[in-house]
Protein backbone atom coordinates (compact mmCIF):
# COMPACT_ATOMS: atom_id res chain seq x y z
CA UNK A 1 0.00 0.00 0.00
CA UNK A 2 1.27 3.47 -0.88
CA UNK A 3 0.26 6.79 0.64
CA UNK A 4 1.96 10.20 0.75
CA UNK A 5 2.67 12.85 3.35
CA UNK A 6 4.51 16.08 2.43
CA UNK A 7 5.83 14.34 -0.72
CA UNK A 8 7.35 11.48 1.33
CA UNK A 9 6.23 8.11 -0.01
CA UNK A 10 5.31 5.40 2.50
CA UNK A 11 6.59 2.15 1.03
CA UNK A 12 6.04 -1.23 2.78
CA UNK A 13 9.02 -2.38 4.88
CA UNK A 14 11.42 0.10 3.28
CA UNK A 15 13.78 2.73 4.54
CA UNK A 16 14.51 5.94 2.63
CA UNK A 17 17.00 8.75 3.17
CA UNK A 18 16.00 12.28 2.28
CA UNK A 19 18.29 15.29 2.15
CA UNK A 20 17.02 18.41 3.90
CA UNK A 21 19.14 21.29 2.61
CA UNK A 22 19.14 24.70 4.23
CA UNK A 23 19.57 27.18 1.39
CA UNK A 24 20.09 30.92 1.21
CA UNK A 25 16.55 31.65 0.12
CA UNK A 26 13.09 31.64 1.62
CA UNK A 27 10.61 28.80 1.96
CA UNK A 28 8.48 28.84 -1.17
CA UNK A 29 6.05 26.07 -0.21
CA UNK A 30 5.44 23.99 2.92
CA UNK A 31 4.98 20.90 0.71
CA UNK A 32 8.48 20.83 -0.73
CA UNK A 33 10.57 17.68 -0.33
CA UNK A 34 13.61 19.92 0.20
CA UNK A 35 12.85 22.32 3.03
CA UNK A 36 14.34 25.70 2.21
CA UNK A 37 15.00 28.34 4.81
CA UNK A 38 16.68 31.72 4.54
CA UNK A 39 20.08 31.55 6.24
CA UNK A 40 23.65 32.48 5.48
CA UNK A 41 25.11 28.99 5.60
CA UNK A 42 24.27 25.74 3.86
CA UNK A 43 23.76 22.58 5.87
CA UNK A 44 22.79 19.09 4.79
CA UNK A 45 20.97 16.77 7.16
CA UNK A 46 19.90 13.20 6.55
CA UNK A 47 16.90 11.52 8.10
CA UNK A 48 15.94 7.90 7.92
CA UNK A 49 12.21 7.44 7.75
CA UNK A 50 11.24 3.81 8.43
CA UNK A 51 7.94 2.56 7.05
CA UNK A 52 6.23 -0.52 8.42
CA UNK A 53 3.84 -2.40 6.13
CA UNK A 54 3.00 -4.62 9.10
CA UNK A 55 0.82 -1.83 10.40
CA UNK A 56 -2.77 -2.71 9.75
CA UNK A 57 -3.74 0.96 9.74
CA UNK A 58 -2.06 3.15 7.13
CA UNK A 59 -3.03 6.20 9.19
CA UNK A 60 -0.91 4.85 12.05
CA UNK A 61 2.03 4.57 9.66
CA UNK A 62 1.43 8.09 8.44
CA UNK A 63 1.28 9.30 12.03
CA UNK A 64 4.59 7.64 12.80
CA UNK A 65 6.19 9.25 9.77
CA UNK A 66 4.68 12.61 10.66
CA UNK A 67 6.06 12.52 14.21
CA UNK A 68 9.51 11.69 12.86
CA UNK A 69 9.31 14.56 10.39
CA UNK A 70 8.29 16.97 13.12
CA UNK A 71 11.22 15.78 15.23
CA UNK A 72 13.51 16.32 12.24
CA UNK A 73 12.20 19.83 11.64
CA UNK A 74 12.75 20.66 15.32
CA UNK A 75 16.34 19.48 15.00
CA UNK A 76 16.74 21.60 11.89
CA UNK A 77 15.44 24.68 13.69
CA UNK A 78 17.93 24.13 16.51
CA UNK A 79 20.73 23.62 14.00
CA UNK A 80 19.87 26.87 12.28
CA UNK A 81 20.11 28.70 15.57
CA UNK A 82 23.44 27.09 16.49
CA UNK A 83 26.05 29.81 16.65
CA UNK A 84 23.40 32.55 16.52
CA UNK A 85 21.90 34.16 19.59
CA UNK A 86 18.91 36.32 20.45
CA UNK A 87 19.94 39.36 22.50
CA UNK A 88 17.18 41.07 24.47
CA UNK A 89 17.58 44.55 25.93
CA UNK A 90 15.37 47.17 27.52
CA UNK A 91 15.93 50.83 26.64
CA UNK A 92 14.40 53.28 29.12
CA UNK A 93 14.32 56.73 27.50
CA UNK A 94 14.48 59.22 30.34
CA UNK A 95 15.66 62.60 31.52
CA UNK A 96 19.09 62.49 33.20
CA UNK A 97 21.10 65.25 34.94
CA UNK A 98 24.66 65.74 33.66
CA UNK A 99 27.36 68.40 33.98
CA UNK A 100 29.30 69.61 30.93
CA UNK A 101 31.30 72.81 30.31
CA UNK A 102 30.75 73.90 33.94
CA UNK A 103 26.94 73.80 33.58
CA UNK A 104 24.28 71.42 34.86
CA UNK A 105 21.85 70.12 32.23
CA UNK A 106 18.96 67.69 32.09
CA UNK A 107 19.36 65.67 28.90
CA UNK A 108 17.45 62.77 27.35
CA UNK A 109 19.34 59.46 27.63
CA UNK A 110 18.83 55.71 27.39
CA UNK A 111 19.09 53.95 30.76
CA UNK A 112 20.66 57.07 32.27
CA UNK A 113 23.83 56.65 30.19
CA UNK A 114 25.49 59.21 27.90
CA UNK A 115 26.41 57.87 25.44
CA UNK A 116 23.93 55.02 25.70
CA UNK A 117 24.74 51.31 26.12
CA UNK A 118 26.98 49.58 23.58
CA UNK A 119 25.27 46.61 21.92
CA UNK A 120 27.64 43.74 21.12
CA UNK A 121 26.50 40.94 18.80
CA UNK A 122 27.78 38.50 16.18
CA UNK A 123 26.79 38.36 12.55
CA UNK A 124 23.62 36.26 12.33
CA UNK A 125 22.37 37.22 15.80
CA UNK A 126 18.94 38.71 16.46
CA UNK A 127 18.35 41.83 18.53
CA UNK A 128 15.12 42.38 20.45
CA UNK A 129 14.98 45.86 21.98
CA UNK A 130 12.03 46.98 24.11
CA UNK A 131 11.97 50.78 24.17
CA UNK A 132 9.97 52.45 26.97
CA UNK A 133 9.53 56.21 26.72
CA UNK A 134 9.65 57.98 30.09
CA UNK A 135 10.72 61.29 28.51
CA UNK A 136 8.55 64.28 27.67
CA UNK A 137 9.12 64.03 23.91
CA UNK A 138 8.08 61.57 21.22
CA UNK A 139 10.92 59.24 20.30
CA UNK A 140 11.93 56.43 17.95
CA UNK A 141 15.20 54.49 17.74
CA UNK A 142 17.00 53.90 14.43
CA UNK A 143 19.61 51.15 13.94
CA UNK A 144 21.92 53.11 11.68
CA UNK A 145 23.25 51.09 8.75
CA UNK A 146 21.47 47.81 9.56
CA UNK A 147 20.08 46.12 6.45
CA UNK A 148 16.52 45.42 7.44
CA UNK A 149 15.63 42.27 5.47
CA UNK A 150 11.83 42.00 5.72
CA UNK A 151 11.90 43.87 9.05
CA UNK A 152 11.19 47.40 7.84
CA UNK A 153 8.88 47.96 10.82
CA UNK A 154 12.02 47.89 13.00
CA UNK A 155 14.03 50.49 11.09
CA UNK A 156 12.97 53.42 13.26
CA UNK A 157 12.68 56.73 11.31
CA UNK A 158 9.76 58.65 12.76
CA UNK A 159 6.68 58.81 10.46
CA UNK A 160 8.58 56.86 7.80
CA UNK A 161 8.62 53.27 9.07
CA UNK A 162 6.74 53.80 12.32
CA UNK A 163 4.75 56.25 14.36
CA UNK A 164 6.61 57.93 17.22
CA UNK A 165 6.65 56.33 20.68
CA UNK A 166 4.67 58.83 22.72
CA UNK A 167 5.56 59.70 26.33
CA UNK A 168 4.49 56.75 28.46
CA UNK A 169 4.42 54.43 25.44
CA UNK A 170 6.61 51.55 24.35
CA UNK A 171 7.66 49.72 21.20
CA UNK A 172 9.56 46.48 20.54
CA UNK A 173 12.17 46.31 17.78
CA UNK A 174 13.24 42.92 16.45
CA UNK A 175 15.67 42.30 13.60
CA UNK A 176 18.44 39.93 12.53
CA UNK A 177 21.90 41.11 11.46
CA UNK A 178 22.80 39.38 8.21
CA UNK A 179 25.94 39.79 6.10
CA UNK A 180 27.41 42.68 8.11
CA UNK A 181 30.48 42.78 10.37
CA UNK A 182 32.16 45.78 11.94
CA UNK A 183 30.85 48.93 13.58
CA UNK A 184 27.44 50.60 13.33
CA UNK A 185 25.42 52.55 15.85
CA UNK A 186 21.91 53.34 17.05
CA UNK A 187 20.32 56.70 17.77
CA UNK A 188 17.04 58.51 18.30
CA UNK A 189 15.29 59.43 15.05
CA UNK A 190 12.92 62.09 16.36
CA UNK A 191 13.71 65.79 16.07
CA UNK A 192 17.20 66.46 17.50
CA UNK A 193 17.07 63.89 20.31
CA UNK A 194 19.97 62.02 18.75
CA UNK A 195 22.25 64.79 20.09
CA UNK A 196 22.27 62.76 23.34
CA UNK A 197 20.37 59.54 22.58
CA UNK A 198 22.87 57.29 20.83
CA UNK A 199 25.21 54.34 21.33
CA UNK A 200 27.54 51.94 19.53
CA UNK A 201 26.53 48.69 17.81
CA UNK A 202 29.48 46.29 17.49
CA UNK A 203 29.08 43.31 15.13
CA UNK A 204 31.75 40.62 15.41
CA UNK A 205 32.17 37.59 13.13
CA UNK A 206 30.22 34.43 13.80
CA UNK A 207 31.55 32.00 16.39
CA UNK A 208 34.49 30.17 14.87
CA UNK A 209 35.07 32.79 12.17
CA UNK A 210 38.06 35.13 12.46
CA UNK A 211 38.59 38.76 11.55
CA UNK A 212 40.30 39.21 8.14
CA UNK A 213 43.20 40.76 10.07
CA UNK A 214 45.21 39.85 13.14
CA UNK A 215 43.00 39.69 16.21
CA UNK A 216 43.47 42.91 18.23
CA UNK A 217 44.38 42.88 21.92
CA UNK A 218 41.49 45.20 22.74
CA UNK A 219 38.56 46.93 21.04
CA UNK A 220 37.40 50.44 21.93
CA UNK A 221 34.34 52.28 20.53
CA UNK A 222 34.98 56.04 20.26
CA UNK A 223 31.85 58.06 19.59
CA UNK A 224 32.33 61.58 18.25
CA UNK A 225 29.46 63.87 19.16
CA UNK A 226 28.27 67.46 19.48
CA UNK A 227 27.29 69.25 22.67
CA UNK A 228 25.05 72.30 23.09
CA UNK A 229 24.81 74.42 26.23
CA UNK A 230 21.09 74.36 25.51
CA UNK A 231 18.29 71.89 24.97
CA UNK A 232 18.85 70.51 21.42
CA UNK A 233 15.06 70.42 20.92
CA UNK A 234 14.93 74.17 21.59
CA UNK A 235 17.80 74.71 19.14
CA UNK A 236 16.00 73.03 16.25
CA UNK A 237 12.63 74.57 17.14
CA UNK A 238 14.16 78.03 17.00
CA UNK A 239 15.66 77.26 13.58
CA UNK A 240 12.31 75.98 12.36
CA UNK A 241 10.57 79.06 13.71
CA UNK A 242 12.91 81.53 12.00
CA UNK A 243 13.71 79.52 8.88
CA UNK A 244 17.43 80.18 9.38
CA UNK A 245 20.26 77.77 10.21
CA UNK A 246 20.42 76.26 13.72
CA UNK A 247 22.90 77.57 16.26
CA UNK A 248 26.18 75.69 16.07
CA UNK A 249 27.23 73.41 18.92
CA UNK A 250 29.40 74.58 21.83
CA UNK A 251 31.77 71.61 21.77
CA UNK A 252 32.54 68.31 20.13
CA UNK A 253 32.83 65.27 22.36
CA UNK A 254 34.49 61.84 22.46
CA UNK A 255 32.35 59.31 24.31
CA UNK A 256 30.29 62.16 25.68
CA UNK A 257 33.22 64.22 27.04
CA UNK A 258 34.60 67.45 25.47
CA UNK A 259 38.15 66.77 26.67
CA UNK A 260 40.69 68.62 28.77
CA UNK A 261 41.03 71.63 26.46
CA UNK A 262 37.72 72.82 27.94
CA UNK A 263 37.10 74.28 31.38
CA UNK A 264 35.65 71.90 34.01
CA UNK A 265 36.37 68.90 31.76
CA UNK A 266 39.87 67.64 32.59
CA UNK A 267 38.94 65.04 35.20
CA UNK A 268 36.31 63.38 32.98
CA UNK A 269 38.30 63.33 29.74
CA UNK A 270 37.95 59.97 27.99
CA UNK A 271 41.07 57.86 28.66
CA UNK A 272 42.15 54.71 26.82
CA UNK A 273 44.61 52.51 28.70
CA UNK A 274 46.95 50.45 26.47
CA UNK A 275 50.02 48.26 26.85
CA UNK A 276 53.26 48.78 24.88
CA UNK A 277 53.44 46.67 21.76
CA UNK A 278 49.80 45.66 21.63
CA UNK A 279 47.44 46.39 18.73
CA UNK A 280 44.07 47.96 19.49
CA UNK A 281 41.00 48.10 17.26
CA UNK A 282 39.52 51.59 17.61
CA UNK A 283 35.94 51.87 16.35
CA UNK A 284 35.32 55.53 15.45
CA UNK A 285 31.69 56.64 15.05
CA UNK A 286 30.68 60.14 13.99
CA UNK A 287 27.46 60.65 15.92
CA UNK A 288 27.57 64.44 15.46
CA UNK A 289 24.53 66.03 13.83
CA UNK A 290 26.02 68.62 11.52
CA UNK A 291 29.78 68.28 11.11
CA UNK A 292 32.25 66.17 9.21
CA UNK A 293 35.28 65.62 11.43
CA UNK A 294 39.02 65.16 11.02
CA UNK A 295 40.52 62.71 13.54
CA UNK A 296 44.18 62.06 14.35
CA UNK A 297 46.28 60.36 17.05
CA UNK A 298 49.55 61.91 18.16
CA UNK A 299 52.59 59.86 17.13
CA UNK A 300 50.64 56.85 15.84
CA UNK A 301 49.67 55.57 12.41
CA UNK A 302 46.21 54.14 11.89
CA UNK A 303 45.41 51.26 9.56
CA UNK A 304 41.86 51.45 8.23
CA UNK A 305 40.30 47.96 8.05
CA UNK A 306 36.57 48.71 7.85
CA UNK A 307 33.91 51.34 7.31
CA UNK A 308 30.18 51.15 8.00
CA UNK A 309 30.21 47.43 8.90
CA UNK A 310 32.10 46.45 5.74
CA UNK A 311 35.73 45.37 5.57
CA UNK A 312 38.11 47.41 3.42
CA UNK A 313 41.45 46.84 1.83
CA UNK A 314 43.78 47.91 4.69
CA UNK A 315 45.59 51.22 4.25
CA UNK A 316 47.70 53.34 6.59
CA UNK A 317 46.86 56.95 7.36
CA UNK A 318 47.62 59.63 9.94
CA UNK A 319 44.21 61.29 9.64
CA UNK A 320 40.59 60.19 9.25
CA UNK A 321 37.71 62.21 7.86
CA UNK A 322 34.34 60.89 9.01
CA UNK A 323 30.96 62.32 8.02
CA UNK A 324 27.92 62.26 10.35
CA UNK A 325 26.54 58.74 10.61
CA UNK A 326 29.68 57.08 9.28
CA UNK A 327 31.96 54.67 11.13
CA UNK A 328 35.63 53.80 10.58
CA UNK A 329 37.52 50.88 12.15
CA UNK A 330 41.28 51.31 12.55
CA UNK A 331 44.09 49.18 13.95
CA UNK A 332 46.66 51.08 16.01
CA UNK A 333 49.88 49.45 17.22
CA UNK A 334 51.19 50.94 20.46
CA UNK A 335 54.81 51.22 19.33
CA UNK A 336 55.72 54.65 20.71
CA UNK A 337 57.56 55.58 23.92
CA UNK A 338 55.25 54.78 26.85
CA UNK A 339 53.62 58.05 27.80
CA UNK A 340 50.35 59.90 27.00
CA UNK A 341 49.00 60.82 23.55
CA UNK A 342 45.97 62.81 22.45
CA UNK A 343 43.25 61.55 20.14
CA UNK A 344 41.88 64.78 18.69
CA UNK A 345 38.99 65.71 16.37
CA UNK A 346 37.75 68.94 14.83
CA UNK A 347 35.50 70.04 11.99
CA UNK A 348 36.14 69.75 8.27
CA UNK A 349 34.15 72.42 6.41
CA UNK A 350 34.65 73.37 2.77
CA UNK A 351 31.75 75.79 2.22
CA UNK A 352 32.64 79.49 2.25
CA UNK A 353 31.15 81.81 4.84
CA UNK A 354 29.21 79.12 6.71
CA UNK A 355 29.24 79.18 10.51
CA UNK A 356 30.61 76.07 12.20
CA UNK A 357 31.85 74.72 15.52
CA UNK A 358 35.53 75.66 15.59
CA UNK A 359 36.53 73.71 18.72
CA UNK A 360 38.71 70.64 19.20
CA UNK A 361 37.73 67.62 21.28
CA UNK A 362 40.25 65.23 22.80
CA UNK A 363 40.65 61.85 24.43
CA UNK A 364 43.91 60.49 25.85
CA UNK A 365 45.77 57.25 25.10
CA UNK A 366 47.71 56.27 28.23
CA UNK A 367 50.43 53.62 28.10
CA UNK A 368 50.41 51.17 30.99
CA UNK A 369 54.01 49.99 30.96
CA UNK A 370 54.01 48.26 34.35
CA UNK A 371 57.05 50.32 35.35
CA UNK A 372 57.73 52.56 38.30
CA UNK A 373 57.34 55.83 36.38
CA UNK A 374 53.95 57.49 36.82
CA UNK A 375 52.77 59.00 33.53
CA UNK A 376 49.63 60.39 35.16
CA UNK A 377 47.79 63.64 34.43
CA UNK A 378 50.85 65.71 35.40
CA UNK A 379 52.49 64.73 32.05
CA UNK A 380 50.92 66.75 29.19
CA UNK A 381 49.92 64.43 26.32
CA UNK A 382 51.52 64.84 22.90
CA UNK A 383 49.19 66.63 20.47
CA UNK A 384 48.62 65.42 16.87
CA UNK A 385 48.84 67.46 13.69
CA UNK A 386 45.33 67.98 12.35
CA UNK A 387 44.60 69.28 8.82
CA UNK A 388 43.28 72.81 8.39
CA UNK A 389 39.51 73.01 8.75
CA UNK A 390 39.11 73.53 4.98
CA UNK A 391 41.75 71.05 3.78
CA UNK A 392 39.74 69.37 1.03
CA UNK A 393 42.90 67.65 -0.22
CA UNK A 394 43.28 65.76 3.06
CA UNK A 395 39.61 64.77 3.03
CA UNK A 396 39.79 63.61 -0.58
CA UNK A 397 43.00 61.64 -0.03
CA UNK A 398 41.43 59.77 2.87
CA UNK A 399 38.27 58.95 0.92
CA UNK A 400 40.35 57.75 -2.04
CA UNK A 401 42.07 55.20 0.21
CA UNK A 402 38.83 53.34 0.97
CA UNK A 403 38.68 50.34 -1.36
CA UNK A 404 36.97 46.98 -1.31
CA UNK A 405 39.19 44.00 -0.36
CA UNK A 406 37.81 42.10 -3.35
CA UNK A 407 36.29 42.77 -6.74
CA UNK A 408 32.85 44.33 -6.52
CA UNK A 409 30.24 42.88 -8.85
CA UNK A 410 28.12 45.70 -10.26
CA UNK A 411 24.53 44.57 -10.87
CA UNK A 412 23.27 44.97 -14.42
CA UNK A 413 21.41 45.80 -16.51
CA UNK A 414 20.05 48.97 -14.92
CA UNK A 415 16.26 49.01 -14.72
CA UNK A 416 15.80 52.49 -13.23
CA UNK A 417 17.95 55.58 -13.81
CA UNK A 418 17.37 58.34 -11.27
CA UNK A 419 19.00 61.78 -11.13
CA UNK A 420 18.47 63.71 -7.88
CA UNK A 421 19.58 67.29 -7.29
CA UNK A 422 20.02 68.06 -3.59
CA UNK A 423 20.09 71.61 -2.32
CA UNK A 424 18.51 74.50 -0.49
CA UNK A 425 15.46 76.47 -1.55
CA UNK A 426 13.49 79.36 -0.09
CA UNK A 427 9.94 79.62 1.20
CA UNK A 428 8.22 82.96 1.58
CA UNK A 429 7.82 84.13 5.15
CA UNK A 430 4.30 84.33 6.54
CA UNK A 431 2.85 87.87 6.59
CA UNK A 432 3.96 89.75 9.67
CA UNK A 433 6.66 87.20 10.58
CA UNK A 434 10.40 87.84 10.65
CA UNK A 435 12.36 85.01 9.03
CA UNK A 436 16.08 84.20 9.00
CA UNK A 437 16.64 83.58 5.28
CA UNK A 438 17.63 86.07 2.56
CA UNK A 439 15.12 88.87 2.01
CA UNK A 440 12.97 87.66 4.90
CA UNK A 441 12.54 84.12 3.55
CA UNK A 442 12.91 80.66 5.08
CA UNK A 443 15.52 78.10 4.08
CA UNK A 444 14.24 74.68 3.13
CA UNK A 445 15.98 71.55 1.87
CA UNK A 446 14.84 69.97 -1.39
CA UNK A 447 15.46 67.13 -3.83
CA UNK A 448 14.45 67.65 -7.46
CA UNK A 449 12.66 70.79 -6.27
CA UNK A 450 10.45 68.89 -3.81
CA UNK A 451 10.70 69.74 -0.11
CA UNK A 452 9.61 66.68 1.87
CA UNK A 453 6.67 67.08 4.27
CA UNK A 454 6.31 64.48 7.02
CA UNK A 455 2.90 62.85 7.40
CA UNK A 456 0.91 63.72 10.52
CA UNK A 457 -1.34 60.74 11.20
CA UNK A 458 0.28 57.63 9.69
CA UNK A 459 3.79 56.46 8.90
CA UNK A 460 4.63 55.96 5.23
CA UNK A 461 5.18 52.22 5.72
CA UNK A 462 1.86 51.82 7.52
CA UNK A 463 0.01 53.76 4.82
CA UNK A 464 1.70 51.71 2.08
CA UNK A 465 1.02 48.35 3.72
CA UNK A 466 -2.66 49.06 4.38
CA UNK A 467 -3.30 51.04 1.18
CA UNK A 468 -4.34 54.13 3.14
CA UNK A 469 -5.05 56.98 0.71
CA UNK A 470 -4.09 60.62 1.17
CA UNK A 471 -0.86 60.06 3.12
CA UNK A 472 1.56 60.25 0.16
CA UNK A 473 1.70 60.28 -3.61
CA UNK A 474 4.01 58.26 -5.86
CA UNK A 475 4.88 60.96 -8.38
CA UNK A 476 8.31 62.01 -7.10
CA UNK A 477 10.22 63.13 -10.21
CA UNK A 478 13.01 60.87 -11.48
CA UNK A 479 14.84 63.93 -12.88
CA UNK A 480 15.01 67.62 -11.94
CA UNK A 481 12.14 69.64 -13.47
CA UNK A 482 14.62 72.14 -14.93
CA UNK A 483 18.15 71.38 -16.09
CA UNK A 484 20.82 74.02 -15.44
CA UNK A 485 24.49 74.43 -14.56
CA UNK A 486 24.40 72.57 -11.24
CA UNK A 487 27.78 73.99 -10.18
CA UNK A 488 26.69 77.59 -10.72
CA UNK A 489 23.68 79.61 -9.69
CA UNK A 490 20.40 77.82 -9.16
CA UNK A 491 17.75 78.58 -11.76
CA UNK A 492 15.25 81.16 -10.45
CA UNK A 493 12.41 78.79 -11.29
CA UNK A 494 13.78 76.46 -8.59
CA UNK A 495 14.27 78.97 -5.82
CA UNK A 496 10.95 78.01 -4.22
CA UNK A 497 10.47 74.22 -4.11
CA UNK A 498 7.16 72.37 -3.85
CA UNK A 499 6.26 71.17 -0.33
CA UNK A 500 4.86 67.64 -0.66
CA UNK A 501 5.00 64.03 0.54
CA UNK A 502 6.05 62.41 -2.73
CA UNK A 503 7.57 58.95 -3.08
CA UNK A 504 9.09 57.06 -6.01
CA UNK A 505 7.97 53.44 -6.34
CA UNK A 506 10.49 50.75 -7.25
CA UNK A 507 9.85 47.19 -8.28
CA UNK A 508 11.31 44.63 -5.88
CA UNK A 509 14.52 43.17 -7.30
CA UNK A 510 15.08 45.96 -9.80
CA UNK A 511 18.55 47.41 -10.41
CA UNK A 512 18.59 51.15 -9.67
CA UNK A 513 21.25 53.72 -10.55
CA UNK A 514 21.04 56.97 -8.60
CA UNK A 515 23.09 60.07 -9.37
CA UNK A 516 23.15 62.62 -6.51
CA UNK A 517 24.05 66.15 -7.62
CA UNK A 518 24.68 68.92 -5.11
CA UNK A 519 22.96 72.07 -6.30
CA UNK A 520 22.99 74.60 -3.45
CA UNK A 521 26.09 76.67 -4.25
CA UNK A 522 23.77 79.61 -4.87
CA UNK A 523 23.10 79.77 -1.12
CA UNK A 524 26.52 79.06 0.36
CA UNK A 525 27.43 82.66 1.04
CA UNK A 526 23.93 83.69 2.17
CA UNK A 527 23.54 80.89 4.71
CA UNK A 528 26.01 82.33 7.20
CA UNK A 529 24.52 85.83 7.06
CA UNK A 530 21.04 84.50 7.82
CA UNK A 531 21.94 81.98 10.53
CA UNK A 532 20.36 82.72 13.88
CA UNK A 533 22.65 84.50 16.32
CA UNK A 534 24.22 82.37 19.03
CA UNK A 535 25.06 83.31 22.56
CA UNK A 536 28.44 84.90 23.18
CA UNK A 537 29.74 81.74 24.83
CA UNK A 538 29.18 79.65 21.70
CA UNK A 539 32.47 78.78 19.93
CA UNK A 540 31.15 79.87 16.58
CA UNK A 541 33.33 80.52 13.54
CA UNK A 542 32.98 81.32 9.90
CA UNK A 543 34.84 79.41 7.22
CA UNK A 544 37.04 82.42 6.58
CA UNK A 545 38.54 82.42 10.09
CA UNK A 546 41.55 80.58 11.45
CA UNK A 547 40.60 77.54 13.58
CA UNK A 548 41.49 77.51 17.26
CA UNK A 549 43.03 74.60 19.11
CA UNK A 550 41.70 75.72 22.49
CA UNK A 551 37.97 76.48 22.78
CA UNK A 552 36.48 79.36 24.64
CA UNK A 553 35.52 78.84 28.23
CA UNK A 554 32.44 78.45 29.22
CA UNK A 555 -7.00 49.15 6.95
CA UNK A 556 -7.67 47.24 3.65
CA UNK A 557 -5.64 44.35 5.03
CA UNK A 558 -5.72 42.51 8.31
CA UNK A 559 -3.01 43.91 10.54
CA UNK A 560 -0.34 41.27 10.90
CA UNK A 561 1.44 40.59 14.16
CA UNK A 562 4.35 42.97 14.73
CA UNK A 563 3.04 45.78 12.53
CA UNK A 564 2.29 49.04 14.33
CA UNK A 565 -1.09 50.69 14.53
CA UNK A 566 -1.79 54.12 13.02
CA UNK A 567 -0.26 57.22 14.63
CA UNK A 568 -3.55 58.70 15.70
Amino acid sequence: MTSSLWSLELEPCSSERYIYRVLDREVSSPTQKHSEFRHNRTFCYYASITRCAESANVHEAIGMACSRILFLLSCLALALLAGAEVHEHEFIVQETPVKRLCNEHNIITVNGQFPGPTLEVREGDTLVISVVNHAQYNVTIHWHGIRQFRTGWADGPEFVTQCPIKPGGSYKYRFTIEGQEGTLWWHAHSSCLRATVYGALVIRPREGKAYPFEKPSREVPLMLGEWWNANPIDVIREAQRTGGGPNVSDAFTINGQPGDLFNCSREDTTAISVKPGETALLRFINSALNHELFVSIAGHKMTVVGVDASYTKPFATSVLMIAPGQTTDVLVTMDQPPTRYYVAARAYISAQGVAFDNTTTTAVIEYDCGCDTDFGPSIPPAFPTLPAFNDTGAATAFAAGIKSPKKVEIPSPVDENLFFTVGLGLFNCKPGQQCGGPNNTRFTASMNNVSFVFPKTDSLLHAHYYDIPGVFTTDFPAYPPVQFDYTGNVSRSLWQPIPATKLYKLRFGSVVQIVLQEASSRWRTTLSTSTATTSSSSPRASATTTPRRTPRSSTSKTRRRGTPSPCR
